[in-house]
């Protein structure tokens, strides 16, 4: 069957459509800058005479690159020509080192033998090496649950970012608080677990960055004080103690930085100011509470923890002990009164029985000291009890009685007898003896009525009346 005329066109007219479209692709897909790119043509057909490639969005001459005569291989550089451009004989765009500035859209036009033209469209994205972001922070020295954190990443190119958090994704709470854009973080209230290291890390398909961290810290407490008594928790108990024996307290709390430490005793502020309070030599004057504050400098904000210390019930024994222990002729001795009632009301001193006559000092519930008959102005009081004689000489020898009354209107008597030794080389220095309870060689407590004991007397003694001055042999 012979065809037509008109069907020759239809036929022609569906071949031109069947001819594969013109497309460009880069290789490599993804160039960084510097690298050497080749714009790939496929889909090329028929007897082509040149190829026009443009750089830019539209066939203009503004954008026209290179133009290229297939039989002579003449290449012809446009405005748009950088240097970098080649054509090769398969109309494939060689660019030698690609800059940022060659990306963009491209457009190859070539020219048949019929002088029919056709087009075909590529893209290329030539990307940045990356330089390092930096992390800047508006304070990185922040209190828990009241000061707000801000982090901002600054690079010197537009790219994604990405957050770190000492090496690990940002926790979610600090996640929520990203800006649309990635490059902001703001963290209302920030909570000690956030403490740590943060960094941000830029990032395209050929070049990741990472910053240096920037280190955070978020001050918190105290919290939690308690008083430890060998690693155990003493708050709020009673620690009972024996007599004369040493201990110590330490205080801990939860608190960043480490807290400043306060002790104080029955309120009064001790110079101790460590975390730790040593307490040695347990007597009823250091009965009492004891309470640690703990403070930190940057919260503004403390905590403090009690416990009271008390003597263990069978230490709690009253003597009369003479400091020094056998002291000389004008020396100053102190009458030291260990275990005296905690709840003393009124306290006497007398030189000898207990008379108004012999009484040589006395304190009162206001703690008032009022001197007596016997008083020579050389004897001084103190709060436990104590008594301070100046200056002793040999009449200062003898009984010296201590009366007490506590609150519950309990009296109580000590004794000593007090032995002053002689300026003389080579003589001894006195000796004491105390009374209380009834221990073998030690004074029995006067009621008022009654026997008030016996003394047995030291190895070295050589006779003479016990009421005396007891001077002890050379």
């Amino acid at each position: 069957m012979a065809l037509t005329r008109c069907g020759w066109l239809l036929i022609s007219a569906l071949m031109l459509n069947a001819r594969a479209e013109i497309s460009i692709t880069p290789q490599p897909a993804k160039p960084a800058e510097g690298d050497n790119v080749t714009l790939m043509v496929h889909g090329l057909s028929g007897d082509l005479l040149a190829y026009n490639w443009y750089a830019g969005p539209t066939l203009s001459l503004t954008y026209l690159v290179v133009s290229y005569i297939v039989s002579t291989g003449d290449e012809t550089p446009g405005p748009a020509h950088t240097g970098r451009e080649a054509v090769r004989p398969d109309g494939s765009l060689d660019i030698r080192g690609a800059l940022l500035g060659h990306s963009g859209t491209y457009i190859l036009q070539t020219l048949n033998r019929q002088f029919q033209t056709e087009v075909g469209y590529g893209h290329m994205q030539v990307y940045e090496i990356l330089t390092q972001p930096t992390v800047t922070a508006n304070n990185t020295e922040l209190v828990e649950r009241r000061d707000t954190l801000r982090l901002t990443c600054s690079s010197a190119s537009p790219a994604e970012v990405r957050w770190f958090f000492n090496g690990d994704a940002l926790p979610v709470p600090v996640r929520l608080g990203l800006s649309p854009d990635g490059r902001r973080v703001t963290r209302h209230g920030v909570r000690r677990e956030e403490a740590g290291a943060y960094q941000c890390e830029v990032w395209n398909p050929v070049s990741v960055s990472r910053s240096e961290p920037v280190n955070l810290t978020v001050y918190f407490g105290p919290e939690r004080v308690a008083i430890l008594q060998d690693s155990t928790v003493r708050t709020g108990c009673t620690i009972k103690v024996d007599f004369n024996a040493s201990f110590t307290l330490w205080c801990v709390s939860r608190s960043c930085p480490e807290p400043e430490y306060v002790w104080t005793f029955n309120g009064r502020a001790l110079k101790n100011g460590g975390d730790h309070l040593n307490i040695s030599g347990m007597t009823a004057a250091q009965e009492g509470t004891y309470t640690c504050i703990s403070k930190n400098p940057k919260t503004l904000l403390s905590g403090s923890a009690s416990v009271v210390v008390k003597l263990s019930a069978a230490a709690v024994t009253t003597m009369i002990v003479p400091v020094p222990a056998k002291p000389m002729e004008g020396q100053d001795v102190t009458l030291t009164v260990q275990g005296y009632p905690k709840d003393l009301l009124v306290y006497a001193w007398y030189r000898g029985p207990v008379s108004e006559p012999n009484r040589l000092l006395s304190q009162l519930p206001s703690g008032t000291w009022i001197a007596g008959p016997a008083h020579t102005g050389r004897e001084v009081g103190f709060a436990n009890c104590s008594l301070l004689v100046q200056k002793l000489n040999l009449t200062d020898a003898g009984r010296y009685t201590l009366k007490t009354v506590t609150l519950q209107g309990k009296t109580d008597t000590l004794e000593l007898e007090l032995q002053v030794a002689r300026e003389c080389a080579g003589q001894a220095k006195g000796w004491g003896l105390f009374r209380q309870g009834r221990p073998k060689g030690v004074f029995s407590p006067s009621t008022g009525t009654g026997d008030t004991g016996r003394v047995s007397l030291p190895p070295d003694w050589t006779g003479g009346s016990p009421h005396g001055a007891l001077l002890p042999s050379n």
